[in-house]
């Protein structure tokens, strides 16, 4: 089983004012706020911008720790990255690069799947060194800078008993996960990361060459924060806090199932996909199919081992599984189930899916063949599974339209050892990228749409794939927020032309 004492809290915390918090072990600059907006000219040209902030250039000595993502399958060399300290730094940064005709790229835990987030001789803009919290205790409201991860967000917030919806893996960017969408163990029970969203400062561009920071609320650039909940990565801006309404949480129970082998497969995703995402709406689950054994994991709020598992009980009647719990707070069962990235392995690809029918038997032997003949250990089919609180959308509503899916799920395959010097062709490249693909494309019949904080490079209707309907509005707020469609990327929404 994880081991749950693996990594720490995250310390300190100190009272300010009647019911705030603020967190000054995370905070490393001054909370971004409406003090920081720098307001622009509408029209016009501005004063000749200089980059501000943490500074790395090529010929630096950071350069190639700074350049690295997550997924060492993407390498690119940036011109500059201008790692920002505040809202100012990003709005230099941002007029900096229209002043100077350079591509920019918006960066936060540097887990874009297809390295979107970096770019050959561009500028790249990482505000991952914005990690200032505010939590108000009476009100039930954090405000975080968008540099936090989700680890440090989890545990920051369980100190207080309180948390929002994040995803599992601990290193991915906060405001990324969230602005995709957001999706984990406590989905069913809060709804999206992004349902829980109410206010955003985001850097836009301004006039010809200019940029500014505004707010968008539920009174203020409404529909700005409609499209950042759900299509918000580096589509509209650059967002550099975010406000949430936590919800209070004391414990929770973490459980863990292992079969060692995949020989009852079939039987086991059947029950599961009958009961995961129909049982009691506090109950997130997780299935995890790999080549030689399959887990279950499940995270019930304010419950007991024993109604964890009497909730789960069709899927661990099935073969004898071992069954292992635990009860504690939710930032230490978080943190105690985290890899650290060094023990991963250096290649990543993915393929998202939501599904909004059962599978049926011919769909699980798809599964079973692939998963027998996976290229590497640590190749696996993921199923996450939806309904509870997902179905109900919040006030202002949201870009995310795949609230009736039954379950999200993907294939996916890791590969290669983590190096400095990432980007040399590995010998099983090839071969994942083969198995991916062509797993993928068995199981089309079977699934509807796609995750955008997961992208399907090869999919060809990927705006109606990630957003369905919402595509024509995302349109419309992108020529009204980046009309110069300064914020573009492979797969980024264009704006609308009249």
């Amino acid at each position: 089983m994880n081991d749950f004492s693996r990594r720490g809290l995250f310390k300190a915390t100190a009272a300010v004012g009647a019911g705030a918090v603020v967190v000054p072990g995370i905070t490393a600059v001054e909370a971004p706020g409406a003090s920081a907006a720098s307001a622009g000219p509408e029209h016009g040209k501005c004063p000749p911008a200089e980059l501000t902030g943490r500074i790395v250039r090529p010929e630096d000595a950071g350069y190639t720790d700074a350049r690295l993502g997550w997924d060492q399958l993407f390498s690119h060399y940036p011109l500059v990255i201008v790692f920002a300290q505040n809202t100012q730094d990003v709005v230099n940064a941002l007029t900096w690069a229209r002043q100077n005709d350079v591509a920019v790229r918006v960066r936060s835990g540097r887990h874009a799947l297809e390295g979107w987030s970096n770019v050959d001789n561009g500028l790249v803009i990482d505000i991952s060194e914005l990690k200032s919290v505010h939590i108000d205790t009476k009100s039930h409201i954090a405000t975080v800078g968008a540099g936090l991860n989700q680890l440090e967000a989890v545990t920051t917030l369980a100190k207080q008993n309180f948390a929002v919806t994040t995803g599992t893996e601990g290193s991915v960017g906060l405001s990324g996960a969230t602005l995709g969408g957001g999706f984990g163990f406590l989905t069913r029970w809060l709804g999206m990361a992004c349902d829980s969203l109410v206010e955003a400062e985001i850097v836009v561009p301004s006039g010809t060459e200019c940029a500014k920071a505004i707010q968008a609320d539920l009174h203020t650039n409404s529909d700005l924060l409609w499209a950042l909940r759900g299509a918000g990565n580096g589509n509209f801006g650059i967002v550099t806090s975010l406000t949430y309404k936590v919800a209070p949480l004391k414990s929770v129970t973490y459980l863990q199932a292992t079969w060692p082998d995949i020989k009852h497969l079939h039987t086991i995703f059947e029950a599961y996909q009958r009961t995961a995402p129909t049982t009691d709406a506090r109950l997130g689950t997780q299935l995890e199919i790999h080549r030689n054994q399959i887990f279950l994991f499940g995270v019930l709020p304010e419950g007991t081992p024993d109604e964890a598992k009497k909730l789960l009980a069709p899927i661990l009647s099935i073969d004898g599984p071992m069954v292992e719990t635990q009860v504690g707070n939710w930032g230490d069962v978080y943190a105690g189930f985290q890899i650290p990235t060094e023990q991963e392995p250096a290649n990543w690809k993915f393929h998202s899916q939501f599904t909004r029918k059962p599978f049926p038997g011919t769909a699980i032997d798809i599964i079973e063949s692939f998963i027998k003949n996976a290229p590497t250990d640590d190749s696996n089919f993921f199923v996450q599974a939806f309904g509870g609180n997902v179905r109900k959308s919040p006030r202002g509503g949201t870009a995310f339209p795949h609230r009736n899916a039954l379950f999200y799920s993907e294939p996916g395959v890791g590969w290669g050892t983590r190096s400095d010097q990432p980007g040399v062709c590995d010998p099983l490249t090839s071969e994942c990228q083969a198995w991916i693909a062509e797993f993928s494309q068995a199981l089309r019949t079977y699934v509807n749409g796609a995750y955008v904080n997961v992208p399907n490079i090869a999919q060809q209707d990927w705006e109606t794939a990630y957003w369905r309907n919402n595509f024509d509005r995302l349109r419309k707020i992108k020529a009204k927020y980046d009309p110069n469609n300064v914020f573009q990327y492979e797969q980024s929404v264009p704006p609308a032309v009249c």
